[in-house]
């Protein structure tokens, strides 16, 4: 299917509304138009890249002369544009005759728009309309057919090529508007062939808005939480996920960003959630889980997982083991030869700050043998497990050495690639 046309676009009703007025160009009606976009800079178009409709109050061109006129429109011309539409009657009295000379000189449309509506009126029904057309043009090889919004949210997790005004009018028409101040969040699940998790975790969470779609592997969201919610957004998620996933499957919350952030702050949140989600299935957790309920996990609660396996788990093997082989030798030997569980007592004890409660509780034994674990740690290690000048070395080895060891003998990474080639890799990860 063809390009949305200048023609086509001058047949919205917003433009309608605007009574515009045709004073040049009328060869170039049938013209592509790309974007439209609205700006009062006058130095020059270099910001266009061609094929865009350039909306303008006109104020620029009230108090400049005529050379910086036609230089303007010629400007215009050679970057490309579809066409120029001026307000004119408020800030511009009327078209200067320099500027109608100069795009009937050169065949660059130009709109004198008689009547006022407010320009984010127009490049909001415009851009929807172009990105309709596109979208349901575009030939899809991708696994999810015709789905937009699935269409999108790979598009985002794979940081394709896009731009906010296109990212907006694709979320737009699949229904998701963040209000202002709202704070997003991706969300990967595992073990869901539905999107009904998602929706009810939406519904526990007061109705927060939300992009979401099946692929073959998983369920991928990206959530609006309103600016107004008090609290830490991504606790408030994850209880909702643990409160409402089926027992056995595996959530994946991404960090919080703002929406009005940008595109790419979205499209981090999203890969966040899914490269964590890719480390929940293939490295044994830090500390057990609940045994008859979902595993709920972040990228905030990984962090040090994601950092330690940045471009992969085999291409970090061989340093990860030598980090491990350095700081946590003499325990490795021992659990060799010794049934014992002191390397993972050790981790769960740094990660609770080394509360003594906390990490006999999560480990379910007594505090007295827990003494006895850390004793014997020190013995080996020669050192003092509480040393402040050793919490980071220590937790980093032993983190390190759950995602050498991976699940179940298994190479880490292996799981992964049978299941994110269903939704194609991360790029640039």
């Amino acid at each position: 299917m063809p390009a949305l046309t200048l023609r086509e676009i001058l047949a919205l009703d917003p433009v309608r509304a605007t009574e515009p007025e045709l004073l040049a160009g009328a060869g170039g009606l049938d013209r592509p138009v790309r974007w439209v976009h609205s700006s009062e800079v006058y130095e020059g178009a270099n910001f266009l890249d061609g094929g865009e409709l350039l909306l303008t109050n006109g104020f620029g061109l009230t108090d400049a002369d005529e050379e910086v006129r036609r230089r303007y429109v010629r400007e215009l011309a050679a970057r490309g544009a579809a066409g120029l539409a001026v307000e004119v009657g408020r800030s511009l009295p009327a078209m200067p005759d320099e500027v109608t000379d100069e795009a009937r000189r050169l065949g660059l449309p130009l709109l004198a728009l008689r009547r006022v509506v407010p320009f984010v009126r127009i490049t909001e029904a415009a851009n929807r309309a172009i990105v309709a057309r596109g979208l349901s043009g575009r030939t899809v090889v991708r696994p999810w057919g015709g789905d937009h919004t699935a269409a999108l949210l790979a598009d985002l997790a794979d940081r394709a090529a896009l731009n906010q005004p296109e990212v907006e009018a694709r979320a737009a028409l699949a229904g998701f508007h963040p209000g202002p101040g709202a704070r997003l969040l991706g969300v990967s699940v595992h073990g869901a062939r539905e999107t009904a998790v998602v929706d009810r975790a939406v519904r526990r969470l007061g109705g927060a808005g939300v992009l979401r779609a099946v692929f073959p592997a998983d369920v991928l969201a990206l959530l609006a939480l309103p600016g107004i919610r008090s609290g830490d957004p991504v606790r408030a998620v994850q209880d909702a996920f643990r409160a409402v996933a089926e027992p056995g499957s595996t959530v994946a919350v991404g960090h919080a960003v703002a929406a009005g952030g940008g595109w790419l702050r979205w499209s981090d949140t999203l890969r966040a959630a899914r490269t964590t989600l890719e480390l929940a299935l293939t490295v044994p957790p830090a500390e057990p889980a609940a045994p008859d309920g979902p595993s709920v996990t972040s990228s905030r609660t990984l962090a040090l997982e994601r950092e330690l396996t940045r471009g992969g788990v085999d291409a970090n093997r061989e340093r990860l083991a030598g980090m491990v082989q350095a700081a946590l030798g003499p325990l490795l030997e021992w659990e060799a030869v010794h049934a014992s569980d002191l390397v993972r007592t050790l981790e769960v004890h740094l990660r609770n700050g080394c509360s003594p409660t906390r990490t006999a509780a999560l480990l379910h034994i007594g505090r007295q043998s827990l003494y006895q674990r850390l004793e014997r740690i020190e013995s080996l290690l020669g050192l003092e497990v509480g040393d402040p000048d050793l919490l980071g070395e220590l937790l980093t080895a032993t983190c390190a050495h759950r995602v050498v060891r991976g699940r179940a003998g298994e190479r880490p990474m292996a799981a992964v690639q049978r299941r994110v080639t269903a939704l194609g890799p991360l790029k640039g990860a």
